[in-house]
């Protein structure tokens, strides 16, 4: 039998909200997290928690979350099971996708983080994600790539 995922521990949780004005502001100077990115043009806030690449908290408008995302969790992982998920995934019956919700093979690479990650669905539809911070400077400029793409840009 195949083994499982390499699952750490979990790594971060995204809420919808409706005021995401209103929710930066309560998060960060109520709960005391630190700003780690904002994408107004996408109606999201990501804040680290508890610190840098640790675990992450996501706050997206309502109608701005991908994936028709409306309950998200993501474990952590080591770098080398991401890069193996798809392969994973897919041996034990489930369907790796890319950050944009399609049918994938290697990892999204969020690119301000930088992290890689490869989602799927639990039984019930709820989005799941494997991700690893990346040892390596952000380039935000980029916005969200397959890994292949990532590779393809110079440091």
């Amino acid at each position: 039998m195949l083994a499982p995922l390499g699952v750490r521990g979990m790594f971060e949780a995204h809420l919808t909200v409706a005021d995401l004005d209103r929710s930066i502001a309560f998060y960060r100077d109520v709960v005391g997290l630190h700003l780690a990115h904002d994408e107004p043009t996408r109606g999201a806030a990501f804040f680290w928690v508890p610190a840098y690449g640790q675990g992450l908290l996501g706050l997206w408008s309502i109608g701005s979350a991908p994936l028709a995302m409306s309950l998200h969790l993501a474990f952590s992982a080591d770098e080398s099971d991401v890069h193996d998920a798809a392969e994973r995934l897919s041996a034990l019956g489930t369907q790796a996708l890319s950050f944009f919700g399609s049918d994938t093979t290697e990892p999204s690479v969020l690119a301000w983080m930088p992290a890689i990650a490869i989602y799927f669905r639990d039984p019930d539809g709820h989005l799941l994600e494997l991700i690893a911070m990346l040892d390596e400077p952000p380039r935000p400029e980029l916005g969200v790539v397959d890994w292949s793409r990532w590779r393809e840009h110079p440091k």
